[in-house]
C-alpha cells in the first residue's frame, strides 16, 4: 500500500476504523484517560459495548457507501480499541507510530497485519520520550497544525498527549511543512474546561474551511492565526456546549461529503446551507461519551 494523507478532507481510499469488540469493564475514575470519560464515570452513563459496536457498525456502513477500503485492528480480549487515531497516523507517505500511554501500548500489537501492508522504511518509531497523538495533528497541506501542552505540569496531565520533543522531531522529517504548534487548554476530570486533542477544538473541512472552538487555546493569538489562515467567513465557531458534545470532531470522506453525528443540527444545518456540504449523519452519541468522536475513531492510510 502506497500511503498518502496531504490533507484532511482529500478522496478517501483506505481507512483504518477501530475496533468495537471486547471493550471491557467499565473503567473507575481513576483508570479515566479523559475528562468526558471521567464525566461519564461519575455521572454512570459510560456506554455498553453493544451501543458501541452498532454505532461503528453505522460508520463503516457509510465508508462502504463510499468505497472506501475499511481495515480492522485484531481484537485484543478486554481492551477499548475504539479511537483509531490514537495509535498511528500518516502525513505525506509516512506512518508515524503513537508513544501511547503505557496503559494502553498493547494497542500497536493489534495493528501489526496492516502494517505488514506497508514499506518498512515508510514506518517511524519515536523516541520512548517523544509524546504524540493523531488527534493533535492536523494535516492540511504545506501547514501541520499540532497540539501540545507546554506546562511545567505536563506530566501531570493524562490529558497531554502531546510534547514539544515529538514537535521538534516532526520537523525534522517534514522541513518543508510550516509547522504550528497550538497549546491547549488542559483538565483531566472537567471536560467543559480542557481539551484532550487538537481536533475536539479545530478541523479543517472542504478545501479552504474549518470548525473551531475559540476558547479551546491557552493563548488567544493562537485562535487569531487559524482564523488569518482560514478567514473569519470560512470558520464555523462552535460554543462550549457543541465542543462538549465533541462538534469538531466530525470526519471528511472527501472535500465535498462529511460524516457527522446526527445531534449536531446548528452546525449540520450550516455546513449543509451555508457551504454546500453533503452531511452523512450517524448517531454517535455513545461513543462520544469517551472522549472522543469520528475523527478519533479512524486512521486514514490513503487519499487521493
Amino acid at each position: 500500500m502506497n500511503l498518502n494523507v496531504k490533507n484532511e478532507t482529500g478522496i478517501l481510499k483506505a481507512v483504518v476504523l477501530g475496533q468495537p469488540e471486547s471493550i471491557g469493564p467499565v473503567p473507575t475514575l481513576e483508570e479515566s484517560y479523559d475528562a468526558k470519560s471521567y464525566d461519564s464515570i461519575l455521572k454512570n452513563i459510560y456506554p455498553t459495548e453493544a451501543d458501541i459496536i452498532k454505532e461503528m457498525n453505522a460508520f463503516e456502513e457509510i465508508l462502504n457507501k463510499y468505497n472506501v477500503e475499511v481495515f480492522r485492528p485484531e481484537v485484543i480480549e478486554n481492551y477499548n480499541q475504539v479511537f483509531a487515531r490514537d495509535v498511528a497516523f500518516v502525513i505525506e507517505d509516512k506512518l508515524i507510530l503513537a508513544n501511547l500511554l503505557p496503559d494502553r501500548a498493547d494497542e500497536q500489537e493489534a495493528y501489526s497485519k496492516i502494517y505488514e501492508n506497508l514499506e518498512w522504511r515508510k514506518i517511524i518509531n519515536l523516541p520512548e520520550s517523544a509524546h504524540i497523538e493523531g488527534g493533535d495533528v492536523i494535516v492540511w497541506n504545506d501547514f501541520l497544525f499540532i497540539g501540545t501542552c507546554f506546562s511545567e505540569d505536563y506530566r501531570n496531565y493524562k490529558t497531554a498527549r502531546t510534547n514539544e520533543y515529538a514537535i521538534e522531531i516532526l520537523k525534522e522529517y517534514f522541513p518543508k511543512k510550516r509547522i504550528i504548534d497550538l497549546e491547549l487548554k488542559k483538565n483531566d476530570t472537567v471536560a467543559y474546561e480542557g481539551i484532550l486533542h487538537l481536533d475536539c477544538t479545530f478541523n479543517p473541512v472542504g478545501t479552504d474551511k474549518c470548525i473551531i472552538y475559540k476558547d479551546g487555546f491557552v493563548d488567544e493569538s493562537d485562535y487569531r492565526l487559524i482564523l488569518d489562515i482560514f478567514g473569519d467567513e470560512n470558520c464555523f465557531h462552535v460554543t462550549r456546549e457543541e465542543m462538549f458534545e465533541m462538534n469538531p470532531n466530525i470526519f471528511s470522506i472527501s472535500p465535498e461529503i462529511i460524516v457527522s453525528d446526527s445531534s449536531f443540527t446548528r452546525m449540520n444545518n450550516h455546513l449543509r446551507n451555508e457551504w454546500g456540504f453533503t452531511v452523512e449523519e450517524i448517531g454517535y452519541r455513545e461513543i462520544s461519551k469517551m472522549g472522543g468522536l469520528l475523527r478519533c475513531s479512524t486512521m486514514p492510510l490513503v487519499r487521493e
